[in-house]
């Protein structure tokens, strides 16, 4: 204890308030070394036991900072009951990188968690494959994982080597082909709350397809759409963001899903409340709705490998094609001044400079081998809308290397902006249908090209057929990223664009 004076302090000049704190440091600085130093003497015991308590404590740290992480390898069972599989779920390969950390190079745009979601939404819908169309059964056209029946007639049209990359898909299917591959995906996560984006495999065409014909009433086409929202609802991560940074692929048109009235076609799932902040992909978007994105109709053509690919573009870069223009489809006999009958005509008026497949009926259903053949041999292929502004066959055409002539600006341009040159001049020709009921010849338009503008127009295309096709392998590609790859990234680059200040979606 220190002492106290009696004696009285001389005066002082008053010290600034700077000075009184340095003064306060300095003496509280001085009271308690005066207070640790008799245990901090090399003589006191009590001195050795906190050193040796310190030094293990710091010993212990080093040992499990050197000590390896363990790691959890999950394999993620398919959606596919086997008998639509090649193979069992057992002998499938499943890839590590959706819980190894060390790829996050390849995922620069956040992580992916995919709901797992109870089976009446996507798997038993698959294991009743034949009771999802009044017509027919589906069982053949959702086999292979979504790629439908292996394509047969090819040979002589396609390299031998590239036949087993062929197949005939369903226009439909893209709802199985987007859930395997996000079952594999590289930046898959099984921690929900290290997500970017979070990815909900409800099968909401397959669920609606049959009940959009005869007399099913509006709630039969509601029922399903209601039925998951009340389930994702009730998940802690969409009321975290009220399903903002959520997506979902749609496999049919936007417009089967925005019935506005109870007697209208489709179902009012996109109308849902729940749906509203929802990304939503489709095969054909609404344009004026920011959260409908359109991306590329599967194809007959799933490349295994980066291979597949360069071996085809040089293929279709280098074939011999005898016909101007052709056309592929058929009359719509129900409307009034049919285009496509327009169009149907004048290519048979043309015949030594067009080429036409008649697909009256369902024989042009899924691509065939007449139909390829025909896009390989014509430099153009016209592309009318179909029974909505698009149709598949823009991406059977482009998928042969031929240029697409589009008489409807919805049926490309604002479609597919994510897959599609941004110059639409660069890969197609735009003729206005209102010319072509006028008058105009589309020969005469085609024929005012040169070789080297042709050229030019199918080097694009050819350049972009990665970003039109889904690959087969589970895992996709190696380097070349199709259409799968482009439509992932972009949603996931949206949602961490959502996530900045001053953020305005368009």
């Amino acid at each position: 204890m220190l002492p106290i004076s009696d004696s009285p302090e001389p005066q002082r000049k008053p010290k600034s308030p700077e000075q009184t704190l340095i003064d306060h440091q300095k003496s509280s600085s001085n009271s308690l070394h005066s207070l640790l130093q008799p245990y901090l003497s090399p003589y006191n015991p009590l001195s050795w036991l906190i050193f040796s308590v310190l030094f293990l404590q710091i010993v212990l740290l080093l040992m499990t900072k050197s000590l390896p992480l363990s790691t959890r390898r999950t394999h993620f069972p398919s959606p596919y009951p086997n008998y639509l599989l090649f193979k069992s779920a057992a002998n499938i390969s499943y890839p590590e990188q959706s819980t190894n950390f060390s790829s996050s190079d390849q995922c620069s745009f956040g992580r992916i968690f995919v709901y797992d979601l109870p089976s009446e939404f996507n798997r038993e819908l698959i294991e009743k494959c034949d009771e999802l169309s009044p017509w027919s059964s589906k069982c053949a056209a959702l086999s292979n994982e979504g790629l439908g029946k292996r394509a047969t007639g090819l040979s002589g049209i396609v390299p031998k080597e590239l036949i087993p990359a062929w197949y005939w898909t369903d226009q439909f299917a893209s709802e199985l082909i987007f859930h395997n591959r996000m079952l594999n995906h590289k930046c898959r996560t099984m921690e929900a709350e290290s997500a970017t984006g979070y990815y909900i495999p409800f099968y909401a065409g397959l669920a609606v397809g049959k009940y959009l014909w005869f007399n099913y009433t509006a709630k039969d086409r509601d029922r399903y759409c209601e039925m998951m929202l009340r389930w994702v609802q009730g998940q802690p991560y969409w009321n975290r963001s009220n399903g903002w940074d959520h997506f979902i692929m749609m496999g049919r048109i936007t417009w089967d899903f925005r019935r506005s009235k109870e007697e209208d076609w489709g179902s009012s799932c996109i109308y849902m409340p729940g749906m509203r902040n929802m990304t939503r992909l489709l095969i054909e978007r609404n344009p004026w709705d920011y959260f409908d994105v359109g991306v590329p109709y599967p194809t007959g053509f799933h490349p295994r490998s980066d291979a597949d690919i360069l071996h085809w573009q040089d293929y279709i870069r280098s074939r011999h094609r005898s016909t101007l223009f052709c056309f592929a489809g058929a009359t719509r006999g129900k409307i009034k001044n049919d285009f496509r009958g327009l169009l149907l005509s004048h290519c048979k008026n043309e015949s030594s400079s067009c080429r036409v497949v008649d697909c009256a009926g369902t024989r042009c259903s899924n691509g065939t081998s007449a139909i390829l053949e025909t896009f390989l041999d014509s430099d153009f292929c016209l592309q009318p809308r179909g029974d909505s502004f698009t149709r598949r066959s823009i991406f059977d055409c482009m998928v042969a290397g031929s240029i697409p002539v589009f008489f409807w600006h919805r049926t490309a341009y604002f479609q597919y902006e994510w897959f599609l040159p941004e110059d639409p001049r660069s890969y197609s020709v735009f003729i206005d249908r209102n010319d072509v009921k006028n008058g105009t010849s589309v020969k005469n338009v085609l024929e005012q090209y040169s070789k080297e503008e042709v050229w030019k127009m199918r080097e694009k295309v050819i350049d972009y057929i990665p970003k039109l096709v889904y690959a087969k392998p589970n895992q996709g590609l190696e380097t070349i990223k199709d259409a799968f790859d482009i439509a992932i990234d972009g949603a996931l680059k949206r949602f961490k664009e959502q996530k900045q200040p001053g953020y305005k979606w368009k």
